[in-house]
């Protein structure tokens, strides 16, 4: 493993010990050069209770793994976790900045409703 991917698993380790005092779901972000994906995680951290990503058949059509994608994958997750019952969440960005595609994922995911 490559000192920066290290580095980032670091931060994310670090981050979750945190979110784990919260006792709240999680909501996850991981990011491939393609692809995006996010998941809401329980409180206990068990069971996966709503997921979302680039790869969805309602998503996929023009998937360029951009900003814009990203954003769709956001107000999908949030959609899911209002079907849920899940309002309120901690954002997990897993080590990654807060920059680009993972902020255009949170800012869609609260501009759906989400909390965080």
């Amino acid at each position: 493993m490559d000192k920066k991917k290290a580095a980032r698993l670091k931060r994310a380790k670090r981050a979750r010990m945190h979110i784990r005092e919260l006792e709240m779901p999680r909501l996850c972000v991981y990011r491939s050069p393609r692809h995006i994906y996010a998941q809401i995680i329980s409180a206990s951290g068990e069971q996966v209770q709503a997921s979302a990503s680039s790869l969805d058949p309602e998503l996929r059509g023009n998937n360029k793994g951009n900003a814009q994608d990203a954003a769709k994958v956001g107000a999908k997750i949030a959609e899911k976790a209002k079907a849920a019952g899940i309002e309120k969440v901690a954002f997990d960005r897993s080590g990654y900045q807060y920059h680009g595609r993972v902020k255009a994922l949170a800012d869609a995911a609260r501009e759906g409703g989400l909390q965080f």
